[in-house]
């Protein structure tokens, strides 16, 4: 038994050893080129680069080889891995025309139509035969025109949601108000002064087209219209058009934007107000991971003649921070804002506001991202209301308001997002009218096309 088993271990370790040893002749053996050349002429370029890549670390350096191996990368649709042979190759003979081309061909297919651009001009001063030269001529008028699609750039997106909001006309929950200046006598609210709740659709639609007139300065204009109808209460249904054209300029780290607004808002259907102004902004890219943006706007808030006693200008001006974490799959934001409106008609008059926002945004998977963000703001009337105002107390109206919300991103598709969220808003007032509070449940689908 001992002897049989002995017999059996000689005779395990004899055959490994002629498997290593035919392993190792078939690992030292040169490629077959002349093969390998012959299944690209035939159009095989995949089997060719099967052949060939078991050697690339032996035969590195071989101008052949790594032609060969490149070509074959290439046809075999391994733009990157052709790039390196090519590499090689041109280290060694840099006049090689033929390498160059592929060179140029391998950078184009990866995009890089600057580098692809580069090598077949090189080609084109070696003085190449006609038919290299016209595919290089077919090559460049591609980039060319892929160079001039990348100058004009336009993006837009399509929108439907649904809702239950606690406070669709953002009234006060009391239906009883005391008026100082009639000796506190109570008033009861109409019920559309009241706070209210009800279930709506919403619906929106919109994108930005810009042009690069020259790499540090193009143009832009977009435009979003949005339409929210209410299950009951249709008096409160609203639908509104904004648009905005401007000018950029700058590149790289420094992008500063200023253009021109516009819109109009309309309620029950009947237009409510317009809107018309000038904005700007200044990006400074600080580092890969933070971006530091100043801000300025100035708009007219002009209402309907039988409301225009609420007509007022409105100037903000701001800053805000950036900073990506995490490889990009998470990022954090924050701003401060002040400003002031000019009402002269408007029972409580102008208005001067400041205020802070803090967000964020992180990615929970490949198709999914986690959103809140917070905000604050107070403001300060100038003009006593005469109707909360008593002989003994003259009130100025002073309002701080307070908003939050949370929400996912789901990427079902490429194109399309599933928005759930929750909003939450309070408004603090010395006037009790003016104080509210509502909560906006809602989900969203989107569309987006580039």
């Amino acid at each position: 038994m001992i002897a049989r088993l002995f017999s059996l271990k000689r005779t395990l370790l004899a055959l490994g050893f002629g498997l290593c040893v035919a392993s190792s002749c078939a690992f030292a053996a040169d490629p077959d080129l002349d093969k390998a050349d012959a299944l690209m002429k035939q159009g095989k370029a995949a089997e060719a680069y099967a052949l060939l890549e078991p050697f690339e670390f032996a035969q590195s350096g071989n101008i052949r080889y790594d032609y060969l191996l490149g070509i074959a990368a290439l046809d075999s649709g391994k733009p990157d891995k052709a790039t390196l042979a090519f590499e090689r190759v041109l280290a060694t003979d840099p006049n090689f025309a033929g390498a160059r081309v592929d060179m140029g061909r391998a950078l184009y297919q990866l995009g890089d139509f600057t580098r692809a651009k580069a090598e077949f001009e090189t080609v084109l001063t070696q003085n190449p035969p006609p038919a290299a030269r016209a595919t290089i001529d077919k090559y460049l008028a591609a980039i060319a025109k892929q160079e001039d699609a990348k100058k004009t750039r336009g993006s837009g997106y399509v929108e439907a949601g649904f809702g239950h909001d606690t406070n669709v006309n953002f009234a006060t929950s009391q239906s009883e108000i005391a008026v100082p200046a009639l000796g506190n006598l109570v008033f009861t609210l109409n019920p559309t002064g009241v706070k209210a709740p009800d279930d709506y659709l919403t619906y929106a639609f919109g994108g930005e087209i810009s042009h690069q007139i020259t790499p540090a300065m193009g143009v832009y204009a977009g435009a979003d219209a949005r339409s929210r109808n209410n299950m009951t209460l249709d008096q409160f249904d609203s639908t509104s058009v904004d648009l905005r054209a401007g000018l950029s300029m700058g590149e790289g780290a420094n992008v500063f934007r200023v253009g021109v607004l516009g819109g109009r808002y309309a309620l029950n259907e009947k237009s409510n107000r317009d809107t018309s102004g000038v904005n700007a902004e200044w990006r400074h890219l600080l580092d890969p991971s933070n971006q530091l943006s100043l801000f300025g706007q100035y708009a007219r808030f002009r209402f309907e003649p039988t409301i225009s006693v609420n007509n007022f200008d409105q100037a903000t001006y701001g800053a805000n921070w950036l900073h990506v974490y995490k490889d990009g799959k998470a990022l954090v934001m924050a701003s401060v804002f002040s400003g002031e409106e000019r009402a002269p008609l408007r029972a409580d008059g102008g208005k001067s506001f400041y205020g802070v926002r803090v967000g964020g945004q992180m990615q929970l998977s490949d198709r999914t991202e986690l959103f809140a963000g917070l905000g604050a703001q107070a403001g300060r009337y100038e003009i006593f209301n005469a109707a909360f105002s008593s002989p003994t107390d003259s009130v100025t109206r002073d309002d701080k308001q307070y908003d939050a919300n949370l929400g996912l991103n789901w990427h079902f598709d490429k194109a399309w997002t599933l928005r759930p969220q929750v909003a939450y808003m309070r408004n603090n007032s010395n006037i009790v009218i003016y104080k509210f509070d509502r909560t906006d449940l809602s989900v969203t689908v989107r569309r987006d096309f580039k």
